[in-house]
């Protein structure tokens, strides 16, 4: 593998300012604003509605694994637009791995995927990843026999080098395809003005082709063209520039051959050019040329180069762009090769399979694998080798482009110098580029997890000098357990947090500020770094929606449903042999189970304060709880002096709705506001200091009487990772009563967290049978540490 650009140096002059500029800002680029890209591998290429997608996220930033963001975001909107899930995703050795469960009601036939991190979005969005996923409905015979929508062709005309040039040999390329981005069958002809016939139309690959042309100054060209129905169809060619140069490109082998020509009008001053090859960001080479002949001819050596696409630029002698090209470099050093060996075969039903992987090398090696039934529908026009380096890298959607790494024949080659042809590039403005402009960067990168941290506001900025901490109590959602108390120092911009705190999944924060003037009306904002889902999230379009109506996916629909059927079956009798049997729990264990969470909910003495009619004579709720609890002081000035307590020799630790305070806050707060308290004898361990016991007391909610507006601590739901679900694998080996109901999965086995590596080159998977597959699918994909790619499908029968 070749971590960095061979420069290659053919033929230099004297280098100008503007030189200077371009290679210095070229080389800033790669530097510090190098561009991340990512693949997402799935399970399976349809699925039915109820079920989970299962995902597997590679990134890169040029030739390498892409390490330095932390944070991957994902969004799924359902064919309309409308967002359905904004999933965050902790990005671990290059990769991030997580779920979506597509809604059981969904009506649509296709979900829309949109992929990236933060950093991505600080340049051109047609490069972020998306894709659309089938969703198999039932179909009613009505809506099976329904007419298709009719095909609309279009046919676009591609100039090599960006225009057409009149006086000079141009070679122009074209691309017919329908309104879902599939290529269509056209024949026809280029004429002139005059009616004369120029050139045929002859499509060569997947309704691309190109013709030569020497277009006349002042006259127009026209394709008059039929679809595969024989409709006519009228497009104008594009009409050619007085002034300019061509450029054309010829691969052969290693090497690339450059023919440049020009009418000089173009070149203003005097007959020189530079051509300038880029790749990943890096340049590649650079010549400088008399071009007083009005043409110049280069040969690029490519073998030292890595495999992706190069970037050749025509510039003036004042260093503006006239012409761009791009051209496929595959030097066979960007694939890796794992091979599969079955261990141990077990195609019956439920019967135990092993499959083994086998590395080429101790290079550290990152995975996943699916195993669906052969039987259901696949999508391989795509796989993380073609996207990555290819359809990831250039602007329009690439009709099928894994074929195009099938195989390294000269006519595969020709045809991928189709998809150069008619597809665009535009990673640098060239304007700012010799003008030695960076990028203006709107997103900083997510170099760290997320963590608990905000900032806060409504405060005069010179208190933040003396702004003291902020108390965090940090409650976890409803299902867990543990929760954890912070205290912050904040600082003197607002804010605060802690990097050690992670949020892997979503949590209620409380938060107390000082009782300082000034920090009263405060409010706080938390992980304000988090990015909200994009705005006009891209509606479905159903790409190669009728060609993908076959066997495959029939057979996957029909399995879906009777999933569906022996779910909605197992359910239903579950509810129907439910007995409840339950104890009549007293007031008191309502108001714990209502009020408490967390550490709260140890033992401890209980006061239901709402049916307490002693407790609406008390002054305070200390004065209340004085004499109630064995050993428990308490020292009162009143209202307005100062309360202590004593507990065994030392204070309490004090709680109000579970968040620490003072007992000058607690004895505020009238006690016809407050529900419930609970004692907890010394040690308690929930707090900062509980070793000698705590109070907390909690205001009333709803059902128990209004509470007074603000006697409650602020919090907010704050949202962290996305929870990642485990892939629920059988294991029939043993007995297990949840095993009894019928197996129809098609997906088998899902596995996103392969790791090899170093003396162990082998990686082994289990998997179990269903009760109806009969072969399986093998899809291994994966990334290595230096970026080299691989994609490996295994037929098991």
């Amino acid at each position: 593998m070749k971590y960095f650009l061979a420069a290659i140096t053919i033929c230099l002059f004297v280098t100008s300012t503007s030189a200077q500029n371009v290679e210095s800002t070229i080389a800033l680029y790669a530097d510090k604003y190098p561009q991340e890209k990512t693949y997402l591998h799935y399970d399976k290429s349809s699925y039915g509605a109820g079920q989970t997608v299962w995902f597997k996220a590679y990134l890169m930033s040029g030739i390498m694994p892409a390490d330095e963001s932390k944070t991957f975001y994902v969004d799924w909107t359902d064919d309309k637009g409308k967002l359905l899930e904004h999933g965050v995703y902790p990005v671990i050795q290059a990769s991030a791995s997580g779920q979506f469960d597509i809604p059981a009601n969904y009506k649509g036939d296709y979900i829309h995927v949109k992929a990236y991190t933060k950093w991505m979005l600080n340049f051109d969005t047609a490069f972020i990843y998306q894709k659309d996923i089938r969703v198999l409905q039932p179909k009613a015979p009505a809506a099976a026999n329904a007419p298709k929508p009719a095909v609309i062709p279009t046919l676009q005309f591609f100039p090599e080098g960006g225009d057409a040039v009149a006086e000079l040999s141009n070679k122009i390329a074209f691309k017919a395809n329908d309104q879902w981005g599939r290529p269509v069958k056209i024949k026809g002809v280029v004429i002139d003005s005059k009616g004369q016939v120029i050139d045929s139309l002859r499509p060569r690959h997947d309704g691309m082709g190109f013709f030569y042309i020497l277009p006349q100054s002042n006259e127009t060209y026209t394709a008059k063209w039929k679809d595969e129905k024989g409709k006519d169809y009228t497009t104008p060619l594009p009409v050619a520039k007085k002034e300019g140069i061509t450029l054309q490109v010829a691969a052969a082998g290693d090497k690339r051959t450059v023919v440049i020509n020009s009418n000089l009008a173009a070149l203003k001053t005097k007959p020189t050019i530079h051509v300038l090859g880029t790749m990943n960001q890096n340049q590649a080479f650079k010549v400088t040329r008399d071009i007083s002949s009005g043409n110049t001819r280069l040969i690029i050596p490519t073998a030292d180069l890595p495999t992706g696409i190069l970037t050749i630029t025509v510039f003036d002698d004042q260093w503006k762009p006239l012409a761009e090209r791009i051209t496929f470099v595959n030097n066979n050093e960007a694939i890796f090769k794992p091979t599969v060996n079955v261990d141990h075969w077990g195609l019956s039903q439920r019967a135990r399979n092993k499959v083994d992987i086998m590395l080429p090398d101790t290079m550290f090696t990152n995975l996943s694998i699916s195993v669906t039934d052969i039987g259901i529908d696949s999508d391989s026009s795509d796989n993380i080798i073609s996207h990555l380096l290819l359809a990831s890298e250039i602007k329009g959607q690439v009709y099928k482009p894994a074929y195009y790494f099938s195989s390294t024949s000269d006519t595969i080659n020709q045809h991928l110098d189709l998809v150069m042809l008619t597809h665009g590039w535009r990673r640098f403005k060239w304007d700012e580029v010799v003008a030695g402009k960076t990028p203006s960067l709107i997103y900083q990168r997510d170099t760290s997890y997320l963590s608990i941290g905000g900032r806060v506001y409504g405060v005069n900025q010179a208190l933040f000098r003396d702004a003291g901490e902020i108390i965090l109590m940090i409650k976890p959602m409803e299902g867990q357990k543990e929760g954890q108390s912070l205290l912050l120092p904040i600082g003197t911009d607002g804010t605060f947090g802690d990097p050690n705190v992670l949020l892997f999944d979503s949590v209620r924060i409380y938060y107390q500020l000082s009782q300082k003037k000034g920090f009263r009306d405060a409010s706080v904002k938390f992980m304000e770094n988090l990015l909200p889902p994009l705005r006009n999230n891209q509606a479905a379009n159903g790409l190669y929606s009728q060609q993908w109506d076959t066997a495959g996916m029939a057979r996957n629909r029909l399995l879906a449903d009777e999933a569906a059927k022996l779910l909605a079956n197992a359910e239903g009798k579950m509810l129907d042999n439910v007995v409840i049997k339950s104890k009549t729990k007293t007031k008191v264990e309502q108001m714990d189970e209502k009020y408490t969470s967390a550490f709260f909910k140890g033992d401890g003495m209980q006061f239901d304060i709402t049916e307490d009619p002693a407790a609406m004579g008390a002054m305070t709720i200390f004065n209340y709880l004085q004499g109630r609890v064995a050993g428990l002081q308490i020292t009162t000035g009143g209202p307005g002096g100062n309360t202590s307590l004593q507990w065994r020799g030392g204070s309490p630790q004090l709680y109000l709705d579970e968040m620490p305070t003072e007992p000058d806050q607690i004895q505020s707060v009238p006690v016809a506001d407050i529900a419930y308290v609970k004692v907890f004898r010394p040690p308690f361990m929930g707090g900062f200091n509980g070793a000698n016991g705590a109070i907390a007391v909690y205001t009333r909610r709803g059902g128990d009487i209004k509470s007074t507006p603000g006697s409650g601590l602020a919090n907010e739901k704050v949202v962290g990772y996305s929870l990642v679900k485990q892939f629920y694998s059988p294991n029939y080996d043993s007995y297990k009563k949840e095993n009894e109901s019928r197996d129809l999965r098609t997906t088998l086995y899902w596995n996103p967290q392969l790791r090899g590596g170093g003396k162990d080159r082998k990686v082994s998977v289990t998997f179990h049978n269903n009760d109806i597959s009969e072969a399986f699918r093998v899809v291994i994909e994966g990334m290595t540490g230096d970026g080299r790619l691989a994609h490996v499908e295994y037929v098991m029968e």
